[in-house]
């Protein structure tokens, strides 16, 4: 089955829709592998094991299908808010 190229704008978006209120930047030049930073009040108080289960399960079949490798940053806003100071 071929699968047409992924862009980070729809990763981003299906992040985004996937944890409601995140913000998620992606980026990745060649279609199959990304870099993602996200942004989610659902990480707070969870390992980050947990917290890139959360994402990948806003991907669903995507990942290690159209999406090759994905890595990822994710924090709390207050992590983020700290990480600015």
């Amino acid at each position: 089955m071929e699968h047409s190229p992924m862009d980070p704008a729809r990763i981003q978006a299906m992040i985004e829709n996937g944890l409601p209120g995140a913000q998620a930047e992606v980026s990745g030049a060649d279609g199959v592998h990304f870099e993602a930073t996200v942004i989610a009040s659902q990480f707070a108080g969870k390992l980050p094991l947990a917290r890139h289960r959360l994402v990948y399960a806003t991907l669903g079949e995507l990942m290690g299908g159209a999406i090759h490798a994905l890595a990822l940053k994710t924090l709390t806003p207050e992590e983020a808010a700290a990480r600015q100071g």
